[in-house]
C-alpha cells in the first residue's frame, strides 16, 4: 500500500488542429521515482519531449493516454470531446487516483474522484507537465503515422494544424476521413474531396 495521496495530473494535446484526434493523458507521479526536466510540453524541444516520454511511462505510478478521434469530435464538439477524453483517461488509471488536477478552466462531469481545474497547470504542476508531454508525443506520433496514409496533406510536418500549407492541401484535395468536418476551414475548404463524406473514421 502507498502512504501518500494519489494525485493525477491531466492534460490534452490537439484541440486546435483541423485533423486527427485530440489526445488526453493522465499521470500519477511516484514521489520515490523523480523525473528531472519536466515542463509544459510546449516549452520543450521535440527531442527532449521524446526523451522524457519513456521515462514518464517507466517511473510514473500510473499513466494513461486516450485518443478521441475526428468522428467523435464532430459528434460532440471539440470541448466536449476533450472533456470526455479526460474522464476516460482518469477512469482508466490503475491504481485509481484519489484526486485530479486538470489543466484548464473546466472539469468533466461524473469524475471518479474529487478534482480541480487549474488554469496554466501545465506550467505549475509536475503531474500535469508529465501528462502534457505524454499527450503531445503520442499525438505527434499518431499524426506522423497518418501521413503514411494521406501524404498529400503533410500531416508529419504540421500535425493537422491550420498552416498555410495545410489549408492549401485542403483546397486542392478536399478533406480526408481524418479531418474534423465540423471545423469551419474544413467545412468551407471548397475543394472536391477525394474521399466520400460518409467514409469511416478510424
Amino acid at each position: 500500500m502507498v502512504n501518500f495521496q494519489l494525485i493525477a495530473g491531466i492534460d490534452e494535446a490537439g484541440r486546435g488542429p483541423l485533423a486527427g484526434p485530440v489526445t488526453v493523458a493522465a499521470v500519477i507521479l511516484h514521489p520515490g521515482r523523480p523525473i528531472e526536466g519536466l515542463n509544459d510540453s510546449k516549452k520543450l524541444p521535440e527531442a527532449r519531449r521524446e526523451a522524457l516520454y519513456p521515462l514518464i511511462m517507466e517511473r510514473a505510478l500510473a499513466w494513461r493516454v486516450e485518443f478521441v478521434e475526428a468522428g467523435e469530435i464532430d459528434a460532440l464538439n471539440i470541448l466536449q470531446a476533450t472533456l470526455v477524453g479526460m474522464r476516460r483517461a482518469l477512469c482508466a488509471l490503475a491504481p485509481a487516483a484519489q484526486f485530479a488536477r486538470i489543466d484548464g478552466n473546466r472539469l468533466p462531469r461524473d469524475l471518479p474522484c474529487p478534482a480541480e481545474a487549474l488554469i496554466g497547470g501545465d506550467a505549475l504542476d509536475p503531474a500535469i507537465m508529465a501528462a502534457s508531454i505524454l499527450a503531445k508525443v503520442a499525438r505527434d506520433r499518431a499524426m506522423r503515422a497518418l501521413h503514411a496514409d494521406y501524404p498529400q496533406y503533410g500531416f508529419d510536418a504540421h500535425k493537422g494544424y491550420p498552416t498555410p500549407a495545410h489549408l492549401q492541401a485542403l483546397s486542392l484535395h478536399g478533406p480526408c476521413p481524418q479531418h474534423r468536418r465540423s471545423f469551419a476551414p474544413v467545412r468551407e475548404c471548397g475543394g472536391a474531396s477525394l474521399f466520400p463524406q460518409n467514409a469511416s473514421i478510424g
